[in-house]
């Protein structure tokens, strides 16, 4: 949930170093630091907040090395402290920072503490760099330190050490946490996100789990689970800078949802080429792992969980394929009954998020191999672990809290619903033209809801001071309604709950008062009346309604009833379109109470620990 960068050159890295921390303080982070290598020894700055905090320090000792790690801390173990911020030293001599969490650190603590090491911080890194200090300074260089030290540590890790012993290159290890190399000329870098090194390469090696690599100028070497040398792939990034950049806009998040008609289009393109939902868009043998399903099992987190939960509706409606949606975290942890004829279909953003990848792997020791990954970057860990992989094509995303991602990822997982109906020989002709034609015209149909910003930004201020908000909704809209009241908790801090409409009166009903704004999705479709019907209920104990309806859904504004409209219907994919309303509304209400939009407290991008 952190961020690592590193870089081994014959120049000065410190500003390599400290650019790239700070792209990725997207990821969120409450202290940084930096750590190089030159004739004073080790020499480390560290601050607690931003990357700017860091930097000054580090302007003022006129920090420089050719040789150099940094680190973003977002806090697990210990406080936001600066001596718990990274990278941690062991005795001067050697520097470590760590993403992840070790979950034996008591234990080797303790270890530790026997053989006459001293502890400065709380966190669980600062055993591993006692551990390599432990085992450089009995015999062994620094690759078989790191090697032997990780090799007894519990937990995900990606980690990265330098030594005043060996000052010319770094290790650098990960189990369960993302790490890339960046391949310069005369120079090579480390990141757990190609952000950090764009500005210096595009040419990137990911690391597996259980591989070691030994970093210098001249070249990289990468040693695999058992020691042995291994060869990985180089890929080109095609990741702009410009895209990491914020443009015209105030904040990514406004930036990004701005985006989403570019993101929708550009991930329903292949779609649109091959006018027909093919099994060739998820890999080569997709139609060979389609005939083989009789069920799907989708995984996620977070915002991907409630782009899963829209996607049970299609797949049980359009595939009539039994789907069932669990949150990744909790799979793992209980008795399941596997399925071999079931479909894995896990969604990330990142690729990488740990609870995903985790519950992937338990999915597959249960002999559920036929496995799809719904994911927007490039060869990351949980496609590489997967059978077959659809890509979205959101671009980068910035902002902590999800929206060009989750919208493509609800092209996707429409996408999969419609491909596996014509495989199952369930989809017309006419149906499939029906549902191209709708694809087409949703990057329009989405800038048209985007025009409704001014009128919602007007709505925000009735919410700016309350501390409570209910969402309603029926159906397949009930996903999008859980999805606006986490985007509201998350940037603006108001305490949010999304309930299907018709369960309000078995206890949701007894909160409603003036003080608690009702939010509503409320689309034209066949579930229109039964809302109306549930709204009466808020309007009959005082309730405040701000209603997302369509153009023809004929509802009437009337005191405490607030109507938007969106300009049209898209029928089997108005899930999608109502999304967009309710990131404008947490967006602009965040803006009021002048919360942190894109960095909002005690969260992160990507979720790399459990």
């Amino acid at each position: 949930m952190c961020g690592i960068v590193g870089a081994v050159a014959s120049r000065n890295v410190v500003s390599t170093l400290i650019e790239g921390l700070s792209r990725l303080e997207y990821r969120g982070y409450d202290s940084a630091g930096i750590a190089v290598l030159n004739s004073a020894g080790i020499e480390r700055v560290r601050a607690v907040g931003r990357v700017a905090n860091m930097t000054e320090k580090a302007n003022e000792v006129s920090l420089s090395g050719r040789v150099g790690i940094g680190h973003t801390r977002w806090a697990t173990h210990g406080g936001v402290t600066e001596s718990n911020a990274h990278p941690h030293v062991s005795k001067g001599e050697v520097a470590v920072v760590h993403n992840g969490i070790i979950e034996n650190h008591d234990e080797q603590r303790d270890k530790l503490k026997k053989l006459g090491y001293e502890f400065t911080s709380q966190t669980d890194t600062e055993v591993i760099a006692h551990l390599i200090h432990y085992y450089h300074t009995n015999g062994l260089n620094l690759l078989a330190a790191t090697q032997k030290a990780v090799a007894e540590l519990t937990g995900a890790f990606a980690i990265s050490v330098i030594s005043v012993k060996e000052p010319e290159h770094m290790i650098t290890a990960r189990l369960g946490c993302p790490l890339l190399l960046g391949l310069g000329e005369g120079e090579n870098f480390i990141a757990s996100d190609v952000s950090a090194v764009l500005s210096v390469t595009r040419k990137v090696i990911y690391l597996e789990d259980g591989d070691v690599a030994d970093i210098r100028r001249d070249g990289v070497t990468i040693f695999g689970r058992d020691g042995a040398e291994v060869t990985r792939k180089i890929h080109v990034s095609d990741v702009s800078l410009a895209s990491m950049e914020l443009g015209p806009y105030a904040h990514f998040m406004q930036k990004e949802i701005h985006e989403q008609p570019r993101a929708l289009t550009d991930t329903i393109e292949a779609l649109i080429d091959n006018n027909s939902f093919s099994a060739a868009l998820f890999g080569n043998n997709a139609g060979q792992v389609f005939d083989q399903i009789d069920s799907v099992l989708i995984l996620a987190a977070g915002t991907s969980y409630y782009a899963a939960l829209t996607a049970k509706y299609w797949l049980e409606s359009i595939a009539k394929l039994p789907t069932n949606v669990e949150i990744a975290s909790e799979y793992r942890y209980r008795e399941s009954v596997p399925n071999p004829k079931q479909l894995i279909v896990t969604i990330s953003q990142s690729g990488e998020t740990l609870d995903t990848m985790e519950a992937l792997k338990h999915a597959k020791s249960l002999g559920q191999n036929l496995t799809l990954a719904i994911c927007n970057v490039q060869e990351s860990a949980i496609p590489r672990a997967s059978t077959l992989v659809f890509y979205t094509r959101a671009g980068a995303e910035i902002g902590v809290a999800s929206t060009k991602a989750f919208t493509t990822q609800l092209v996707a997982l429409f996408t999969l619903a419609a491909t596996l109906a014509k495989q199952r020989g369930l989809l017309a002709t006419a149906k499939e033209q029906e549902y191209l034609s709708a694809l087409r015209q949703l990057g329009g149909s989405v800038q048209h809801a985007l025009n409704l910003e001014p009128q919602i930004a007007k709505w925000a201020k009735a919410f700016a001071n309350k501390q409570h908000a209910l969402f309603l909704g029926r159906g397949i809209h009930y996903p999008i309604a859980l999805e606006g009241a986490l985007k509201l908790k998350e940037i603006s801090y108001i305490h949010a709950e999304a309930y299907p409409a018709g369960e309000l009166k078995h206890g949701p009903l007894a909160l409603v008062d003036t003080e608690m704004p009702v939010v509503v999705i409320a689309p034209n479709d066949a579930l229109l009346e039964k809302v109306k019907s549930n709204m009466q209920e808020v309007s009959a104990r005082g309730g405040e309604l701000f209603v997302f309806a369509d153009a023809d859904s004929h509802f009437a504004e009337s005191d405490g009833v607030h109507v938007i409209r969106t300009p049209r219907h898209v029928g089997v994919l108005s899930p999608i379109l109502h999304t967009i309303p309710v990131q404008l509304l947490a967006y602009h209400v965040a803006l009021i109470k002048g919360t942190d939009v894109d960095k909002p407290r005690n969260l992160a991008k990507s979720v790399t620990v459990e």
